[in-house]
């Protein structure tokens, strides 16, 4: 069953729906076998490239002043906590995400998008690392087994930017309006970091549909 997955790696519940649905696969792990491809969503394709800064200082921008800002930084913090996840999001650097965007559809096609996706997000939320320089992602590149210098070289070229933004205007074009969404055999489309028992139960559904 083939599952695209619409996220962004500055996304908080993309990386807890990231943990929950892999539960999901778990426990299905003897039912059907789940090919997982991540496709590009951008929260913000309005930040600067090049530039970042304090999450902290865009939560309170957006949200509303510093106040509400800390209390959606705790109330996030503590539900990835319950999946296993260190969020240290007062370190966090937030930046223009077309770059990650653009190694992850070049990962695709080497095979390592699934551990590269992982590294971002944990790039992102836990190390405090600028995932909007084309250094910082080399560096996690290489750490999944991709050729730094060659993704180095990728990302200040124009290389994959065209297809990226294609796979952009095909979110919008399915309504796909918030990450993350799980489209499920391109029919089935689950909405936000849902339990794992919701990717269960769907599965099922779309199994008995093959079957019937």
């Amino acid at each position: 069953m083939s599952v695209e997955i619409w996220s962004d790696v500055v996304c908080p519940w993309c990386y807890i729906g990231k943990r929950r649905f892999e539960k999901a696969v778990e426990l299905l792990r003897d039912e059907v076998n789940i090919e997982v491809v991540f496709r590009p969503y951008q929260l913000d394709p309005t930040a600067s490239p090049g530039t970042s800064g304090p999450v902290v200082e865009a939560y309170a921008k957006k949200f509303g002043g510093p106040e509400r800002a800390e209390q959606i930084i705790h109330h996030v913090s503590s539900i990835a906590a319950q999946e296993g996840l260190d969020f240290r999001m007062d370190r966090a650097l937030r930046a223009n995400t077309l770059l990650a965007h653009r190694l992850l559809w070049l990962a695709e096609a080497t095979g390592h998008q699934y551990a590269l996706k992982e590294r971002l997000l944990k790039a992102y939320f836990t190390d405090g690392l600028d995932i909007g320089t084309p250094e910082v992602l080399a560096e996690c590149a290489g750490e999944v087994g991709m050729p730094a210098d060659r993704v180095l070289e990728f990302l200040l070229s124009d290389d994959g930017t065209a297809e990226v933004q294609a796979e952009l205007r095909m979110a919008a074009e399915a309504e796909i309006t918030a990450v993350p969404t799980f489209v499920l055999d391109g029919k089935w489309a689950i909405p936000g970091a849902q339990e794992p028992d919701t990717f269960v139960n769907v599965v099922h559904r779309l199994l008995e549909r093959r079957n019937g």
